[in-house]
């Protein structure tokens, strides 16, 4: 006997499976046909890499501080300059870089998360469809039983 319903699985399933979660180290990888942007995309990222750490922030900060004597004879105009655009740029700079990789290693945890929650409920549709298919074969034998009981009975 045939089943009712026939469970096509949808092929972004397929897709999930093959590809996993996106990730940070994920887009480190830049795949695109122009080797210029290839280069700039791969060099702007090991910059970005070095210049994200706190070493680099305390190596911003000793540099910084070795122009503060200077300003500091000039007066306090050259203190607030150097403060401004000295110090706070450079040690910023890097620190907010390594704010924004503490932000993205969360947000592949959450999209790894994500893509185990989206892979779980894959996996329950699956069971889902298999026990919806075991109850149409039972639907179906009731069925037949109870023609064969019927066609009995008028007989």
């Amino acid at each position: 006997m045939s089943s009712i319903y026939e469970y096509i699985r949808h092929p972004r399933a397929a897709e999930l499976r093959e590809k996993g979660p996106v990730t940070t180290t994920v887009m480190r990888r830049v795949n695109h046909p122009n080797p210029f942007v290839r280069f700039n995309a791969r060099f702007g990222l090991v910059i970005t890499l070095a210049v994200g750490t706190m070493w680099c922030a305390y190596a911003f900060s000793i540099l910084a501080l070795f122009a503060l004597p200077s300003a500091i004879h000039q007066g306090t105009y050259f203190v607030i300059v150097w403060l401004s655009s000295s110090f706070l740029q450079l040690v910023l700079l890097p620190i907010i870089i390594v704010g924004q990789n503490i932000q993205a290693k969360a947000a592949d945890r959450r999209s790894e998360d994500t893509y185990k929650d989206a892979e779980a409920v894959l996996h329950e549709a699956a069971e889902i469809q298999t026990h919806l298919l075991a109850q149409d074969t039972a639907i179906a034998d009731i069925l037949t039983r109870l023609e064969a009981l019927t066609k009995e009975a008028e007989a």
